[in-house]
């Protein structure tokens, strides 16, 4: 799947399936905030992608998903080395999921995140995103 946000911060899936997903970084200084470490955002982000990419592979053809609202607890700076993310779908029901991050450096957790994520169909084929093309199936879905 083409995804241009994670292509931009370098965040590559490892793994996906059964509900998991396993997702990473490198660290490079462009990720960095004023005080020269892995701005916040960033972790976010990798347990928000980390979290859609756990999801995604459950979802029908005809389904979609989005956030609805995460909380991240952060422990520790990161100036260097690569970040994983492990994600898993705790629970899930007709139309919300609920949803676990753990991100990790070579030095140990850094971020726990939990997340909460809206299932739903489009209304109408003009809801279906910036390039009017249906999804891909869940047989044709790939990270890249």
């Amino acid at each position: 799947m083409k995804h241009p946000f994670a292509d931009l911060i370098g965040l590559v899936f490892i793994e996906q399936g059964g509900g998991r997903s396993h997702c990473q970084l490198a660290v490079t200084e462009a990720l960095f905030n004023p005080q020269g470490f892995v701005h916040g955002g960033v972790l976010y982000s990798l347990a928000d992608t980390g979290m859609g990419g756990a999801l995604y592979p459950l979802l029908q053809r005809s389904e979609y998903c989005a956030t609805i609202e995460i909380k991240i607890s952060y422990f520790s700076p990161v100036q260097s080395g690569v970040l994983t993310c492990e994600s898993l779908v705790v629970n899930r029901g007709k139309s919300i999921v609920s949803l676990e991050s753990q991100i990790r450096s070579e030095d140990g957790l850094v971020a726990k995140a939990s997340g909460t994520f809206s299932v739903f169909r489009p209304r109408t084929a003009q809801t279906q995103g910036p390039s009017d093309s249906p999804r891909p199936s869940a047989d044709n879905r790939s990270d890249e």
